[in-house]
């Protein structure tokens, strides 16, 4: 018989929770027994979200806390929140799969900086494992705490990598990246309404945002190198996906063999010969990324495409807790892309 793991999904009323039950509820070997929201509790989840109104736990009541046994948390929660709940969680014996940002960042003093808040958990950064699965694999395996990537960081870093595996003195690293309305969350927000995002799309966040210490902090915690990124998210007018365009410059390489030669073995970045869409991922676990070297300006442009709330958030967290726990990589990841 199948090794079966309890789940709690707390913070289980939002975009990235909806599409972790999606996932989690035809896994093979995680079961899903207690859905924690505090603001939604005493909601039946297909109250919450109809649209898992035919899976086998629709009736399942939400809860403001636990009150069945699981071992596995998995945190949909703001990033205060994880901060603290995550050291209760470890105290009690559970293993835990962070999607906030409470423990992504090495460096303590980043939080004040970029979340506005003081950490007060050093050990436990230090501890936690930064879950961008075909970069960290060995480390994840085993852990208790791992820190699920942000969806940024997860285009950008699969897009950079093959650089960094090969001691490629990569330099002037210039991003720009989109995304869909999903990856500001369910809260609503005015600038997100409708009539103001429909046919339009802006950037934000421009002087500082708080990926780029992730991104910086995971190619250090890769290289031991200090690599500057200068990133501007933009704002589409879809509900998800995302495209990152990295700029950098770097000593000449036969690129797209370069790419192959980083992933040929793995099952979620898929190398192409031409830019990839979003509708190419749309519900998936995968990454498509397209290399390609600029001769007349000397720069290799690199595209990445994924879905921010597949392999951006939700679905990276169940392939890591399916590393974490020594399984198939890809169990329970079986998805197709939604076309069209």
């Amino acid at each position: 018989m199948e090794q079966t793991l309890r789940v709690a999904v707390f913070g289980a009323s939002g975009y990235t929770a909806s599409e972790l039950i999606r996932a989690l509820i035809n896994h093979p070997r995680l079961e899903i027994t207690n859905l924690v929201s505090r603001s939604h509790a005493g909601k039946k989840l297909s109250e919450v979200f109809p649209h898992l109104l035919p899976s086998y736990i629709s009736e399942l009541r939400l809860v403001d806390e636990p009150t069945q046994d699981y071992e596995l948390a998995f945190l949909c929660l703001p990033h205060e929140a994880s901060h603290e709940l995550v050291p209760l969680l470890l105290e009690s014996g559970k293993r835990v799969v962070d999607l906030s940002g409470a423990y992504r960042i090495s460096e303590e003093g980043a939080y004040e900086e970029f979340y506005r808040f003081s950490h007060k958990h050093p050990e436990l950064l230090r501890e936690a494992v930064y879950g961008l699965t075909e970069l960290f694999r060995e480390k994840i395996k085993g852990a208790r705490l791992v820190a699920n990537p942000g969806c940024y960081p997860t285009a950008t870093l699969l897009g950079l990598y093959p650089f960094l595996k090969f001691g490629l003195g990569l330099y002037e690293v210039i991003v720009h990246a989109l995304s869909g309305v999903s990856g500001a969350g369910r809260t609503p927000r005015q600038e997100f309404h409708f009539p103001e995002m429909s046919e339009n799309f802006f950037s934000y966040s421009v002087e500082k945002h708080r990926h780029v210490p992730e991104m910086e902090d995971a190619i250090r915690r890769l290289t031991n190198r200090d690599i500057k990124i200068r990133f501007t998210p933009t704002v589409v007018p879809t509900s998800r996906g995302m495209l990152s365009t990295i700029y950098l410059k770097a000593p000449k390489v036969d690129v797209l063999e370069l790419f192959r030669e980083t992933y040929k073995d793995e099952i979620f970045v898929k190398v192409l010969e031409r830019p990839p869409h979003t509708k190419w991922v749309l519900g998936t676990n995968y990454c498509f990324v397209y290399p390609y070297y600029d001769r007349r300006t000397e720069t290799y442009v690199i595209i990445s495409a994924i879905d921010n709330l597949g392999k951006g958030a939700s679905l990276q967290a169940v392939q890591n807790a399916n590393v974490m726990m020594g399984w198939e990589e890809d169990e329970g990841l079986f998805q197709t892309p939604l076309f069209p």
